[in-house]
């Protein structure tokens, strides 16, 4: 699933824009176009989530962190859903 325009992670509060600095070090340095790649120019990134949600539309389980290294255990996301 994609998320052109960061549309869905802004709606749950989980965007930032990058820096000028950071701007120039993707586009020169890693040549990565975030505004190609987001289809727009807010040059803005989604903090990683995982996000369990019931067929009532409640969510049951919520994990943001804005370390993109954290992420949650495979068996605490399957434990909610269950």
């Amino acid at each position: 699933m994609t998320d052109l325009g960061n549309e869905v992670a802004r709606k749950f509060g989980l965007t930032f824009k990058l820096p000028d600095d950071l701007r120039e070090v993707y586009l020169n340095g890693l040549g990565l176009d975030l505004s190609l790649m987001n289809g727009d120019e807010s040059w803005e990134l989604a903090i990683p989530a995982t996000f369990v949600i019931d067929m009532a539309g409640t969510i049951t389980y919520a994990s943001a962190d804005p370390d993109y290294t954290k992420r949650p255990e495979p068996i605490a996301v399957l434990a909610a859903i269950d």
